[in-house]
């Protein structure tokens, strides 16, 4: 045996490219036409029944929103009840013919049958389960001070889609059905101050595709893996070490810097389409899959880029948060889709405007935002100077003091309530504001 293995380990290697020079240009013309195939002949929606997990916000709130414009009947669950039920309204104006509501917390096995057994009980059927539930803890590993509250992380994002699945196989194996993962890109594509998460996503990424090949043709699964997209860690809101769930703009800046963000609209429109093509995996943004190439021929460099950009000895000084101060882009949240507490509408940003109540706030409101989207377009600018940026620090004023004139130091004030009549109000003069720009 020994023999044998010598033998493979200088061979492998050769055979293996030799095999893929003659064998991947006809595989991928397959995929291709495959692909062109399953997108003329996609799934109907219309009627089916769809689960979703973690439904009350980002991904899973959108991803709602896209399969009952598509006719399909929604049973949604989450721990926020009052958001939840927002949601279904919505779902139910956008197009389901039905939408039922279980409030549950998918890290609790008894919790994730209830939800399955209410939803046979309801529709009688299951054709789609999407886990989509998920939390996240963002700190060092080393400032973890009670190791043991990164259980959560865990127990949501993996073993919550472990113990629905579980509940739900049945179902879908009399219907054919599919199950969808919201995995990430985190699972090849590691950072700093992510380890837990990053772990969960890499235990739900090869769990499953270990289920895959388990089931075989009966259940078609598709694994998506996001890259950077408008969900809770990308609006800086999180779990802390301590294990409190907090929001904070400055962590948001040094864990995402000047990199781009999806809209999570569209990512849960790329993700629909790809469940109804029958893809084995879908990324959104799609450029985000380069990634998974260099992870694999440079590994070296990915770590050493992560390192660069992420860890420093203080986060102000990390390189990512720096890159976002040299290109002056400011994160700005859409009031329309901006966090929900307590029934209030929040106008999350950079810095926080406070109350926008007369004509004149809304206005530079409005101008602000639109100014700041127009910052975020510039992606190619942004890419150059993220790569230059120890070079603008070091040779612009200010420097050495850690802020960039460009971006002038805010104090930070608390939300301040908008409400529904504000946001309408905000609409209005975006209008205005486009009308005159056009003219």
């Amino acid at each position: 045996m020994e023999l044998l293995n010598d033998f493979l380990n200088l061979t492998a290697p050769f055979f293996t490219f030799l095999g893929l020079c003659f064998f991947l240009p006809p595989f991928m013309f397959f995929k291709f036409l495959q692909s062109i195939f399953f997108t003329i002949f996609s799934e109907n929606l219309y009627g089916k029944v769809v689960l979703i997990t973690g439904a009350s916000s980002g991904i899973g709130e959108q991803l709602a929103y896209e399969y009952a414009s598509k006719g399909a009947r929604l049973a949604l669950t989450a721990r926020r009840k009052n958001r939840l039920e927002e949601v279904a309204d919505i779902a139910r104006e956008v197009g389901s013919p039905n939408v039922i509501t279980v409030h549950a917390d998918v890290s609790k096995p008894d919790d994730c049958r209830r939800i399955v057994d209410e939803t046979i009980s309801h529709f009688g059927r299951l054709d789609h389960l999407v886990n989509n539930a998920g939390i996240t803890k963002i700190s060092m590993f080393e400032n973890f001070e009670e190791i043991t509250r990164t259980r959560s992380v865990m127990d949501t994002n993996f073993w919550g889609s472990v113990y629905t699945t579980r509940a739900a196989l049945p179902y879908l194996r009399q219907s054919n059905g599919k199950i969808v993962v919201m995995s990430s890109s985190a699972a090849w594509l590691t950072a700093p101050r992510m380890s837990f998460y990053s772990a969960s996503k890499a235990a739900l990424l090869n769990f499953f595709e270990t289920l895959r090949i388990e089931l075989g043709a009966d259940v078609h699964i598709t694994i998506v893996t996001p890259g950077y997209t408008e969900f809770e860690l990308a609006q800086g809101k999180y779990f802390s070490a301590e294990g409190e769930l907090v929001v904070d703009q400055d962590d948001r800046d040094v864990q995402v810097g000047a990199f781009p963000v999806a809209s999570v609209s569209s990512c849960a429109k790329e993700i629909v389409n790809g469940v109804c093509r029958k893809q084995r995996y879908v990324t959104e943004p799609s450029w985000f899959k380069v990634t998974y190439i260099w992870k694999v021929f440079c590994p070296e460099l990915i770590e050493w880029g992560c390192r660069l950009l992420f860890t420093t000895t203080s986060e102000e000084n990390a390189l990512s948060k720096k890159s976002l101060d040299t290109t002056g882009d400011v994160h700005m949240h859409d009031p329309g889709s901006a966090d929900q507490t307590h029934g209030n509408l929040f106008a999350d940003g950079e810095y926080d405007l406070g109350p926008i109540e007369d004509d004149a706030d809304t206005a530079e409101y409005i101008r602000w935002m639109v100014d700041a989207q127009q910052k975020n377009n510039s992606f190619m600018k942004r890419i150059l100077r993220v790569l230059t940026c120890k070079f603008f620090q070091a040779s612009t004023p200010g420097a050495g003091s850690g802020e960039h004139p460009r971006r002038e130091k805010k104090p930070r004030r608390h939300k301040t309530p908008v409400s529904t009549e504000g946001r309408a109000k905000n609409m209005r003069y975006a209008g205005q504001l486009d009308n005159e720009s056009t003219e």
